[in-house]
């Protein structure tokens, strides 16, 4: 695998404690009409190119080659019976760890937990999200259909609207000299962490813990309970940022998303009234200093990032990914290789050249690229093999070749049409049809294999801005999977088609595509 020979760190963004000035930065915003929309982005964001996305089709894509070693073998040896197996998932049962966010509102808690909940799962961990303010407003629904009427003078009434008990959750409710809703907020933590306990014990690995847990004496019964559980693990991640336009950004978010607390209200009063609860919570914030836990600390998602006691194999991978995330805009763009001629053939795997066609698309490439993303910077990955690197070849960017990125290997299939394999071995081909992700051919690889082998891949992505990303069908597919959050079921089926580029571009929560 190659690497650049210089990785330029991320600039320290600007520090400032003055929630005022975040409040202006949401008036600017308001002002240009940055507010109007359905979505809210950072300054600068990429434009949009390309055209609209095409439909997934689940379908058997016989358009799939499949290998990185090349064979001329029309049939493989006769002494090889099967041409493989299905491969178990990994047992993951004895990790289990109970991830406790800290950190005041609009800090990006529940986006580095969205993220951190997507990259595990894409890696067969069993990882869920119970967030305080989901089940604050559940049961306070339920409080409100429970003593509501069930019906009106003209009919049935939605409990939901109805004049049973309603809680104020403006931001009197999340003040520390409101000790009735203080009572409320560490009985909603507590219910909530007993129940992450009990789905762990039941099979789970990672539960996150998405509340402020902001003060040492809520952190201290966190730790007390935790401690009581035989092989359970507790990491505290704290998510500080005092740059103002991310703190404006993610509270217009907040207002923006529909999020239930502020559905009725105005934006300029849900605006006035967030900042309000977030000052309440700064009057009692108590930034992780205890010794003795073991925490992450990171500033601006990414400028800083501080580590203590983080120890196991799981804790290091997870503590490794949050450290390569960032908030810069940038996009990443998918392509397989021009056609080549084992694509003509119907043969899979192999290193062969492109056809004429393939040739054509790799010198209309440039202008495509170049056409739609301008002037910004951006950094061309192949795999080794020469079909992805012929593609690539008039790019006037910077290249980089990975092995990791090289395609799904077919083992004794390499060079091999599919109506070869199923003639050869129907039972084998008819298994693979029923489970292509956990199906390993002899001698080469499963999709869960490529998603393991991709690991790097996704660590470096986290990493980088802008990215072309020209590969083979398999991997894309692994690749498209991880950003869209698809169950691994789905993977194999995702279409990739030949001679079409894909942009993706991470948001707070999702991705956005164009094809």
């Amino acid at each position: 695998m190659s690497e650049p020979d210089e990785f330029q760190p991320i600039p320290t963004l600007r520090i400032s404690d003055d929630l005022t000035r975040a409040a202006g930065v949401l008036q600017d915003m308001q002002t240009q009409g940055e507010f109007s929309g359905d979505h809210v982005h950072l300054p600068n964001s990429p434009p949009m190119l390309f055209g609209a996305g095409g439909p997934m089709l689940k379908r058997f894509d016989e358009s799939t080659f499949a290998s990185r070693i090349g064979s001329q073998a029309a049939t493989p040896p006769q002494s090889v019976k099967g041409i493989g197996g299905k491969v178990a998932k990994p047992d993951y049962s004895e990790s289990k760890i109970v991830l406790a966010m800290v950190g005041l509102p609009a800090r990006g808690k529940s986006y580095l937990s969205n993220k951190l909940m997507i990259y595990l799962k894409w890696l067969e961990y069993d990882v869920k999200v119970f967030n305080v303010g989901q089940l604050r407003r559940t049961r306070a629904k339920q409080k409100a259909q429970q003593y509501a009427p069930p019906y009106s003078p003209v009919g049935p009434t939605d409990p939901s609207l109805s004049s049973g008990i309603r809680e104020d959750h403006t931001a009197q409710w999340f003040s520390h000299e409101n000790a009735t809703a203080n009572q409320s907020r560490e009985r909603l933590a507590q219910d909530s962490l007993e129940m992450l306990i009990q789905w762990l014990k039941e099979g789970g690995n990672v539960g996150i813990h998405d509340a402020t847990n902001s003060t040492r004496s809520r952190r201290a019964s966190i730790q007390e309970r935790v401690s009581k559980e035989k092989g359970i693990s507790l990491i505290f991640l704290e998510s500080i940022c005092d740059d103002p336009a991310i703190i404006a950004a993610n509270v217009a978010l907040k207002i923006r998303s529909g999020d239930p607390d502020y559905k009725d209200m105005k934006p300029e009063e849900a605006k006035r009234d967030f900042l309000r609860r977030i000052k309440e919570y700064e009057k009692v914030y108590e930034t992780i200093t205890e010794p003795h836990l073991s925490y992450l600390r990171i500033v601006n998602v990414g400028s800083e990032v501080t580590m203590s006691r983080i120890n196991g194999y799981l804790s290091s991978r997870i503590a490794f990914y949050l450290m390569n995330l960032h908030l810069k805009p940038r996009s990443i763009y998918l392509s397989r290789h021009g056609e080549s001629q084992f694509n003509v053939d119907g043969q899979i795997g192999g290193d062969s050249l492109l056809s004429p066609r393939g040739m054509q698309y790799s010198e209309a490439l440039p202008a495509l690229v170049t056409d739609n993303i301008g002037d910004a910077n951006l950094t061309v990955w192949t795999s080794t093999l020469r079909r992805t690197i012929q593609t690539a070849q008039y790019l006037p960017y910077p290249k980089l070749t990975w092995k990791s990125l090289d395609e799904l290997d077919a083992g004794v299939c390499d060079g091999m049409t599919y109506e070869e394999i199923e003639q050869a071995y129907p039972e084998d081909f008819a298994n693979r049809d029923d489970d292509k992700f956990n199906y390993r051919y002899r001698g080469g690889e499963s999709y869960r294999d490529v998603v393991v082998r991709l690991e790097p891949v996704i660590m470096e992505l986290e990493r980088q801005e802008n990215i072309l990303i020209i590969g083979h069908q398999a991997i894309l597919r692994c690749l498209y999977a991880y950003f869209h959050d698809l169950p691994q079921a789905d993977l194999p089926y995702i279409k990739i088609p030949l001679h079409t580029v894909i942009k993706l571009t991470p948001r707070a929560y999702g991705c956005d595509e164009e094809r």
